[in-house]
């Protein structure tokens, strides 16, 4: 059962089309999976819509009693209906990724964004999204059974949502469709008994809060 959700405040920037292509992705795919929150976008949607015709249009269909009059109605209605197109829809193709032999669907919203070359780090494979977004970095993360990230905290921003699979760090346990939003105010250190596949954002590296930082440096440069 999905525990974590976006913040309000999130939805509400989703809604309004404020947020970088990479976060916008993210709630959409977790909307997919999460009716409640589908049903807080749907709500948002309809009033921004209610607004902005009440706003910007309803004084454009305020008409008199003589303009009705001069409507050819009938005219109005073989306009609307002569013509014989018919819309077809295209059948989506599914776009799918393998890691450790294991081949994964992904969600719609992904379907056209171009997928870099994976690179591995340990029980780490990571695929790069080339969203061409500066310094927000946009991945899929993939940890096999019995991997993790070594405990760390965030210089900037880390929303993780898990795509398939569970984690557990020391806050709890995740599982698909969790949305989680970590800054420099977290220090965690997640770990996949069964293995998992992740969509990250970040948009600065890693900060390791045990070992040699030095020697997990290349770690935080890979996720990030």
């Amino acid at each position: 059962m999905i525990k974590h959700h976006p913040k309000f405040e999130l939805l509400q920037s989703f809604v309004d089309g404020d947020l970088p292509a990479s976060l916008s992705a993210a709630v959409a795919i977790h909307a997919d999976m999460c009716a409640q929150c589908q049903k807080k976008i749907a709500l948002l949607t309809d009033q921004i819509a209610e607004t902005s015709f009440e706003e910007n249009f309803l004084d454009r269909f305020i008409v008199d009693d003589e303009a009705v009059d001069t409507i050819d109605f009938d005219k109005m209605i073989e306009g609307i209906t002569e013509s014989s197109d018919i819309d077809i829809s295209e059948t989506k193709v599914k776009k799918s990724i393998e890691f450790a032999n294991k081949t994964y669907n992904l969600p719609t919203v992904l379907n056209n964004i171009i997928l870099g070359k994976t690179a591995h780090i340990g029980k780490l494979s990571r695929t790069r999204l080339e969203l061409q977004e500066d310094e927000i970095h946009t991945s899929l993360l993939h940890i096999e059974p019995g991997g993790g990230v070594p405990q760390h905290t965030h210089k900037g921003f880390e929303l993780t949502l898990l795509l398939d699979g569970s984690f557990h760090d020391e806050h709890g346990e995740y599982v698909k469709g969790d949305f989680i939003m970590l800054d420099g105010s977290h220090t965690h250190n997640p770990i996949s008994a069964e293995g998992c596949l992740c969509y990250t954002v970040a948009n600065d590296a890693l900060h390791f809060t045990q070992g040699i930082n030095k020697l997990l440096n290349p770690i935080g440069a890979f996720i990030y």
